[in-house]
């Protein structure tokens, strides 16, 4: 009888288990339903821009130095070579030409004038040490042009 049991035992245990994966499938469960926003970029207002930057710069002469993709983030190296300070929190004179990192890259128009949303730079510390990095880009803000 104990022979017997033993060899019916798996087959008992695999079709228990095989009822429990067809009710789990029924009612799938999303943990991150209220996080997952598909096709949904959230773009920053001009005012909104001006607002969360802890400097902004009007400039034409904005150039791209440096890029890294690949391995782990992307990272792009912007230089302004001139400009006019429109807002500044942290530095009451700006040395020009300066330059500032992005985690995306920015397509700034050609033969016009741009604004430069920035914030004080936080992480990147190896970069920003051999670089002379003070500011990255403003995350959430799009390129906006000056009207004249």
């Amino acid at each position: 009888m104990k022979g017997r049991l033993l060899y019916f035992l798996p087959i008992i245990f695999v079709a228990f288990s095989c009822e429990e994966k067809k009710l789990q499938q029924d009612h799938p469960i999303d943990l991150f339903a209220d996080e997952r926003q598909e096709g949904k970029a959230y773009v920053m207002r001009p005012q909104e821009c001006f607002d969360a930057s802890d400097m902004v710069v009007s400039s034409s002469s904005i150039k791209l130095v440096d890029q890294s993709k690949g391995r782990g983030k992307s990272v792009f190296i912007y230089k302004v070579n001139s400009g006019e300070i429109l807002k500044t929190t942290r530095d009451s004179i700006v040395n020009f030409p300066f330059q500032f990192v992005s985690n995306k890259q920015l397509m700034f128009h050609r033969d016009s004038t741009s604004y430069i949303y920035l914030k004080k730079l936080e992480g990147y510390r190896f970069i920003a040490e051999k670089k002379h990095l003070k500011y990255q880009w403003t995350k959430g803000a799009p390129i906006y042009s000056v009207k004249k």
